[in-house]
């Protein structure tokens, strides 16, 4: 989809919807989604007029990984994603694991989160 904050909206939708068919509580859902949420705010920025937005879903019976990206990022190796913002603090309090990749244009910050076996 275009890189655009307006698009984001659909990759929480789809985030929340995932989550709850692996029986997340409540709570974990709304942690993916603000997680999946920061995670674009961090992308975005890096958006050129050619970028594209994209989510990858990865889900086992208890946890959700989402790798959240933007094609053809304007970004140097210096320049990936700034990990001292508050969007990065909330989103890695939000997450189990966070991480960041640069590819050949391809700017993406993949989170996990696995849900808690004591809400089952």
């Amino acid at each position: 989809m275009p890189a655009d904050s307006a698009y984001v909206s659909v990759l929480r939708t789809v985030t929340a919807s995932l989550a709850a068919r692996r029986d997340f509580t409540i709570e974990e859902i709304d942690d993916l989604r603000i997680a999946v949420d920061e995670a674009s705010a961090l992308l975005l920025p890096h958006t050129s007029t050619h970028s594209r937005l994209s989510a990858f879903f990865l889900g086992g019976a208890d946890s959700l990984s989402v790798t959240v990206s933007i094609s053809d990022a304007q970004v140097d190796r210096d320049d990936e994603i700034d990990q001292t913002s508050f969007a990065w603090m909330v989103l890695a309090a939000l997450a189990d694991t966070v991480h960041t990749g640069l590819e050949n244009g391809l700017l993406s910050v993949t989170l996990s989160k696995t849900r808690d076996p004591h809400t089952r």
